[in-house]
């Protein structure tokens, strides 16, 4: 065997597929009984409707390096919401980020000219956005965005930031995205977060996948399958000697992971800087049955898959910074997905699934569904009369059911301003480790989380580089796609 990855992840996959295509014999082993690892969807209530158990919106599902090439959108419908994501505040009002600019623009009322200046400029360098903020930030490619960029997350990662709207509705609209970062705020990296993906909204726009995100773990793992790579699931490495032999090895786990499995053989610097990696705030996970829609107050909120809860801007950075602290709070920043909106197919008759997460401190054990359930009912009131089932999974939780979420940290790792760019370790090349042929590609490398595959395609051009001597290969399917063999990530 040539090259072993494990954990199936999306970065996994990622990194599986790339090697594959290079014509290396691949296996890819992951301990659970699907492939997916984030992207993994299940029946939960024995209805027939299938819930996603981590990640259910992929904004950057179309604009991806990887993802582009690969040419995810002819594999896998993508559905877009004409409203990326909404943002509902008391009193029956709501935030609309729409798909369309003008309409978001005239919806902010006298902050929508604002609002144009603050887009337009990213939006007309969309790609390159993309490619810088999702590069190893070494070689980053997209360097025409960055003087657009540069200014606006210097003034939105402070507290100058929402000074710049004049009111509530802009600020939380840009709020909620950064809030997607799980760390405190404002922040640098938050502004970039969030600025990107206010950018993703009126530009691919924040799609799901038909049938729920398995779909795309099933594309990825077909296109390893035939390109001659092998999947073994219900297969958990325990040491890495297990894999004696084989040539490389990518591992999609977290540096908690890589140093148990490695054991005693990594030098002690580096197993010192792995010691030092800090996790972030924890996840906690609703999963509803519910009979109808969402009966939102704010009218277009209904029109949005993605709904975020946290109040005003002031709220969700107090609330945030709180839980990147260790400090719960009775409010924390909610996150809420109804798939059913743009994929009616995801429905049963009086039957559809809701997705939440909400923002915990790490290591919760805290059960998310009295919190979730009342953020919902704060703008939504009668959503608990709707709900036939539910299930919550504490940080704790899922800490235990995937190793790589530690203390429900389903980031893989904090983001600071120095961790973003120093994952998991200070090095030039951080998808490498000490090991001979033994490479890092999960979101504990950067670009970080984020269903986006960019971790595990950078790693896999390391090692095809360092060890075989080989460039990227074509990823699309009839060979290169629209960026060329070396568009993603190139540089």
């Amino acid at each position: 065997m040539d090259a072993a990855v494990v954990g199936s992840g999306p970065n996994g996959l990622a990194a599986a597929v790339t090697l594959a295509r290079a014509g290396l014999r691949v296996a890819v082993y992951e301990a659970a009984g699907t492939v997916g690892g984030g992207l993994r969807g299940a029946d939960l209530f024995g209805s027939g409707v299938v819930h996603d158990i981590c990640s259910a919106v992929h904004p950057m599902g179309m604009s991806s390096p990887f993802f582009r090439e690969f040419g995810l959108a002819a594999r896998v419908d993508m559905l877009r919401p004409e409203v990326s994501y909404a943002h509902p505040l008391d009193g029956g009002r709501a935030a609309l980020a729409w798909h369309d600019l003008d309409a978001t623009c005239a919806g902010l009322g006298r902050d929508g000219a604002r609002w144009r200046r603050l887009m337009e400029p990213l939006l007309a360098h969309g790609d390159d956005l993309a490619g810088l903020l999702l590069s190893d930030l070494r070689r980053p490619p997209g360097l025409r965005a960055a003087p657009a960029l540069a200014g606006r997350v210097l003034l939105h990662g402070t507290r100058l930031g929402p000074r710049s709207f004049r009111d509530e509705e802009a600020r939380a609209l840009l709020a909620g995205a950064a809030a997607h970062l799980t760390g405190p705020l404002p922040s640098l990296p938050g502004a970039a977060v969030g600025l990107l993906l206010a950018t993703l909204a009126h530009g691919p726009g924040w799609p799901v996948p038909r049938g729920g995100s398995r779909s795309i773990a099933e594309a990825l793992a077909a296109d390893i399958r035939a390109h001659g790579g092998v999947l073994h699931t219900g297969r958990k490495i325990t040491d890495l000697r297990e894999l004696a032999g084989v040539r490389v090895v990518l591992l999609d786990v977290s540096p908690t992971a890589l140093a148990a499995l490695a054991g005693d053989r990594l030098p002690g610097g580096y197993a010192r800087a792995l010691r030092r990696y800090r996790y972030g705030p924890s996840a906690g996970k609703a999963d509803f049955l519910v009979s109808e829609p969402i009966p939102w107050s704010a009218p277009g909120t209904g029109r949005a898959v993605t709904v975020h809860l946290g109040g005003t801007a002031a709220e969700v950075f107090r609330q945030e910074t709180a839980n990147a602290r260790g400090t719960a709070g009775e409010r924390p920043f909610v996150l809420v997905v109804d798939p059913a909106v743009a994929d009616p197919e995801r429905a049963r008759p009086g039957l559809r699934p809701v997705w939440a997460y909400a923002h915990l401190p790490h290591g919760s054990a805290r059960d998310p569904l009295p919190l979730v359930r009342a953020a919902i009912e704060r703008y939504a009131p009668g959503f608990t009369g709707t709900v036939v089932a539910e299930r919550g999974m504490s940080g704790a939780d899922y800490a235990r059911y995937n190793p790589n979420y530690v203390g429900g940290d389903i980031a893989t790792g904090a983001i600071g301003l120095r961790q973003s760019v120093f994952r998991p370790v200070a090095r030039w090349d951080p998808y490498r480790t000490p090991l001979p042929g033994v490479y890092l590609c999960s979101a504990a490398t950067p670009p970080g989380p984020g269903v986006h595959g960019m971790c595990g395609l950078l790693a896999a051009r390391t090692a095809l580089r360092r060890e075989f001597g080989l460039p990227l290969p074509p990823l699309g399917r009839a060979g290169a796609g629209a960026d060329g063999p070396g568009g993603a990530g190139a540089g």
